[in-house]
């Protein structure tokens, strides 16, 4: 019995001083810690934030495709809805980006009453959007808005249905 526990104890001693000679010798993995003095901390080489749950590279943000929001007859009153909440999202991260950019809204109207008057319905449909975009806090000189009125039709004003798709407003993103 005493051979067996001594040879068991020589086994764990051989095992133990083979693997400290492949480890520190060998490999030298087993360096003692060395100790370094910083002279002067710069205030941009700290970090104040988790960089893990941000990612290090932002990603560019894609222009949203254009939005097109529609009228009832000679109003220019606008409810938002999810659409232009979920576009209001996009463009405002885009413009945040890109600070040259301009979200640029253009008033159109349907060819019934004088130029003037649909021009000036086209300027109150893009100044209620404007007002939409405000409100979310997109700052004014990121707007541009505009008024065709009926000059640039998207359908024809012979029909009810095709004057309904004139009475509208176009919101862009320019670069």
């Amino acid at each position: 019995m005493k051979f067996l526990i001594i040879g068991i104890l020589a086994l764990f001693g051989w095992s133990a001083l083979s693997t400290h000679i492949y480890v520190c010798k060998i490999k030298g993995l087993c360096n003692e810690p060395v100790t370094m003095q910083i002279d002067t901390l710069n205030q941009k080489d700290v970090i104040a934030v988790d960089t893990l749950a941000k990612p290090l590279v932002q990603e560019k943000e894609v222009i949203p495709a254009d939005l097109v929001i529609y009228f009832a007859f000679d109003k220019s009153e606008f409810n938002s809805d999810v659409k232009t909440d979920k576009y209001f999202d996009k463009s405002n991260a885009f413009l945040n980006q890109n600070s040259q950019s301009r979200l640029n809204i253009t008033g159109h109207a349907d060819a019934i009453g004088t130029d003037e008057y649909n021009e000036a319905l086209g300027y109150r449909r893009a100044q209620s959007m404007q007002h939409y975009f405000e409100s979310k806090g997109l700052p004014a000189n990121k707007i541009i808005i505009e008024s065709k009125g009926e000059k640039e039709p998207a359908d024809n004003n012979s029909t009810a249905a095709g004057r309904a798709n004139n009475r509208r407003t176009v919101i862009t993103i320019k670069k």
